[in-house]
């Protein structure tokens, strides 16, 4: 046994989700992003299950096991009860904590995940918050969104949010104090540890790529990651 698959079999999410793999393909048949993506759950499956730790690092290095949506549909059919997404959680991680998710185009895009989705939790308390979906980089968002952006005070009045207002009620403000209990948790369960190394891993690879790192969306690391699509990804 490898000293890579003794550390995945280190998370839960792993030893839950890897019973015995068949090869039987069902996971990858009901999979929707093994429909748009070239991916196969049922070989990650059993890459990792061959324990060895060679093929185990390139799958972690490559775009692969960043392609899985969560669904969790795999859950639902695998006749031996395994969960190629739990699988995938725990390559993930592995991925972070090694800073090995730097290597593939999709691993990079983490930066932008935790940047632009990540910060958003502990700042304002939401993983979205209108206020910061910047038209200029959500063009799919159309001139609606301007519009919406533009005139968001009376829109949420209308629609009977508590738009960054005191009290209850949707889109509140959220108070310090839960704010800061929101950052403790983050502190005591890894979750600010796993940011710190995805930007510090990441902070590497722009020195490496000659990119300014910077430390908000508007840095050139960033835009690099949250824009590059080599067009590789996709089934023909």
């Amino acid at each position: 046994m490898g000293k890579v698959y003794e550390k995945l079999m280190q998370d839960v999410r792993f030893f839950e989700g890897l019973k015995a793999c068949i090869n039987c393909g069902t996971c990858t048949a009901i999979c929707p992003a093994a429909e748009f993506y070239i991916y196969d759950p049922r070989v990650i499956t059993t890459t990792v299950q061959s324990q060895d730790d060679e093929k185990i690092l390139e799958l972690m290095s490559s775009d692969t096991i960043w392609y899985c949506g969560e669904c969790m549909s795999c859950k639902t059919r695998c006749p031996r009860g395994n969960v190629p997404g739990l699988i995938i959680i725990a390559l993930r991680s592995l991925s972070q904590d090694m800073g090995l998710f730097i290597k593939s185009e999709k691993g990079r895009q983490q930066l932008a995940v935790k940047r632009a989705i990540g910060d958003q939790i502990l700042s304002t308390g939401y993983c979205v918050h209108p206020g910061s979906v910047d038209p200029a980089m959500h063009p799919e968002q159309g001139p609606v969104w301007e519009w919406e952006l533009e005139n968001i005070d009376p829109l949420m009045e209308k629609l009977g949010a508590n738009y960054n207002g005191d009290g209850p009620g949707a889109l509140r403000k959220i108070s310090q104090n839960d704010l800061d209990e929101l950052q403790r948790i983050f502190d005591v369960t890894g979750g600010q540890e796993r940011y710190d190394k995805i930007e510090s891993f990441s902070k590497e690879k722009a020195a490496e790529m000659g990119l300014e790192f910077g430390t908000d969306t508007t840095s050139e690391y960033f835009q690099h990651v949250y824009t590059t699509n080599n067009h590789k990804h996709n089934h023909e």
